[in-house]
């Protein structure tokens, strides 16, 4: 199958979504299905808005146009909701082109955080958005049942996975510091919420890997943390190991990649009881959920490490890519038995 990704969010950005795709591609091309790319690379770009680290793809329809029409895809998708997802929806309608979409990111949560427009905007403009894709794929159960309740349709589920070869316990790691060592790994911006994890009384020490747009206030106001910056995947499987317990203090992410690359390198999970830590962690015994985020701190560090690596496994890109592939093909069969007058 010919398969067109269309996405804003690539290299050299440093976030889930971006490792989400560039996993799940290779597993494709291991498979032997054929894919291409379109990213901000190929465009000009203008910084976003507050968050100039992102560049967003300027008037890129006629390039993105051209594009598909060259490559001839079976099946677009989109993966984004910004200027080079908008393109590429705009394309696949004109040209009839079997097409599906991600969910990737509560964007009008973190539209509401920056800019404090209203959420029924967004999730008005995500119900358009999305309302013209055969499937729209969300990485758990819990975001469905948010998006359904929003009014979105047509919701499917592709979950994630963890490169185990990479992220794995390394025996002997130890991250400097009094123990014991809390560890967050993340954006530092303003929707992961890292204000709640550096103001937690906690014995020890407080780790942070990153960047953002908050990250030179955050230094300022904590410098007591230890600050790591953005890390090659064989250096975070380190500090993984090295750390007590993972904090992960967003209410906003939809999954959360980094819960289960800690959870494989053996480090226990703190975090609140929402969308993200239910799905990866729920009740099992390898993280404590908490709305009380220190309580939840406290109480992982009684967790065996090897808890957190046994429910690691249970996440692997093999099963999320076939997931992944069987939602595309869906879309183009079902795209294919309508008749010609009907067909998108």
């Amino acid at each position: 199958m010919r398969i067109l990704i269309a996405t804003d969010a690539w290299s050299p950005q440093v976030n889930g979504v971006v490792r989400t795709l560039k996993t799940t591609i290779d597993h494709l091309r291991r498979l032997g299905e054929e894919v291409e790319v379109i990213e901000p690379g190929a465009f000009r770009t203008i910084p976003c808005p507050t968050y100039p680290e992102i560049r967003l793809s300027w008037r890129p329809y006629r390039s993105v146009l051209a594009r598909i029409r060259r490559f001839d895809p079976d099946v677009v998708h989109v993966a984004t909701e910004g200027p080079l997802g908008l393109a590429a929806r705009r394309a696949a309608l004109r040209l009839g082109i079997s097409l599906t979409s991600a969910y990737h990111t509560r964007f009008p949560e973190y539209v509401k955080a920056r800019f404090r427009i209203p959420l029924a905007w967004t999730y008005a403009y995500l119900r358009w958005f999305h309302g013209a894709a055969r499937a729209t794929l969300v990485p758990t159960r819990v975001v469905r049942e948010d998006l359904q309740a929003r009014g979105l349709r047509n919701l499917e589920i592709w979950s994630r996975g963890v490169d185990t070869e990479i992220f794995h316990p390394r025996p002997g790691q130890r991250l400097d510091g009094e123990p014991p060592v809390f560890l967050y790994v993340g954006r530092v911006a303003v929707e992961k919420n890292v204000d709640a994890f550096m103001q937690l009384d906690l014995p020890g020490t407080k780790w942070v890997v990153g960047e953002g747009p908050e990250l030179a206030r955050i230094q300022r106001q904590y410098p007591q943390a230890r600050y790591l910056g953005v890390l090659t995947q064989e250096r975070l499987a380190e500090v993984y190991s090295g750390a007590d317990v993972f904090v992960f203090p967003s209410r906003t992410d939809t999954f959360g990649l980094v819960l289960i690359e800690a959870l494989a390198c053996g480090c226990p999970v703190a975090a609140y009881p929402v969308t993200g830590p239910l799905d990866v962690i729920g009740d099992a015994p390898a993280g404590v959920l908490h709305e009380d985020l220190r309580t939840a701190c406290v109480e992982a560090l009684r967790i065996p490490r090897h808890n957190a690596v046994a429910h690691a496994r249970r996440f692997t890109w093999e099963r999320a890519t076939e997931q992944f592939l069987q939602q595309l093909r869906q879309a183009v069969d079902e795209d294919l038995s309508l008749p010609a007058a009907t067909s998108r």
